[in-house]
């Protein structure tokens, strides 16, 4: 089956195969929040990125073989829904941007820095800072060395714009700056974008769009 990235809420995950890691994205609780879960291909080790409602779903999704890890993108209360339910089924621990774990009822296991590695297996992501949306946003970014790389971008880019910065003009110039200069500054188009809701899209469709996005100021 080809990956659309396109999933709706009671329905079934959407799988992307990629050479050494299988990203399943599943749609979950009143807001439309995706989840994703990462596989390791060689060592079968998991892990989720937002917990963000319906923990069976999400558990289900998991399965026997369970997690180590659990990313926060950002403390948001509809990116943690789940969060409890699932550490403690699991075990796993936590993590999230060390600016945002004091807003994360959950604790925290492993407070995140921009540039930190997070590891799934053999597979390695590294964290990207975004501050706007919230002080601690984190972008996990997988440089698939037989690929493109595939980015996870919580709430802070979107197909059509970045995150809401609830009309900030500081918070605003803030995302747009990390958004550019992180992420589009160093990573090509074909890099796969998978946000916190919605669709998929890729930086090669948005990047015509960020003077306008600039001027709008949203």
């Amino acid at each position: 089956m080809t990956y659309s990235g396109v999933v709706k809420v009671g329905g079934p995950a959407d799988v992307h195969e990629l050479t050494d890691l299988m990203i399943s994205k599943v749609a979950v609780g009143p807001m439309d929040n995706n989840a994703y879960l990462l596989r390791c291909r060689a060592t079968g080790e998991q892990l989720l990125i937002d917990a963000a409602n319906e923990p069976a779903t999400l558990l289900t999704l998991i399965g026997d073989d369970g997690i180590t890890a659990v990313v926060t993108t950002h403390r948001h209360g509809d990116h943690w829904q789940a969060l409890e339910e699932v550490v403690a089924a699991t075990g796993a621990r936590t993590y999230a941007g060390a600016y945002d774990a004091e807003g994360i009822p959950v604790p925290t296991d492993v407070p995140v820095e921009d540039g930190d590695t997070i590891r799934v297996g053999r597979v390695e992501l590294t964290a990207r800072r975004l501050v706007g949306h919230t002080p601690g946003s984190i972008a996990l970014v997988y440089d698939d060395p037989h690929g493109h790389p595939h980015v996870f971008t919580g709430d802070c880019l979107f197909p059509g714009g970045v995150g809401n910065t609830w009309k900030d003009p500081e918070a605003f110039a803030s995302l747009i700056h990390d958004v550019e200069t992180k992420l589009f500054g160093v990573l090509p188009d074909e890099s796969w974008i998978y946000p916190g809701h919605g669709k998929d899209t890729t930086l090669g469709d948005e990047r015509p769009h960020l003077a306008e996005w600039r001027e709008r100021g949203w």
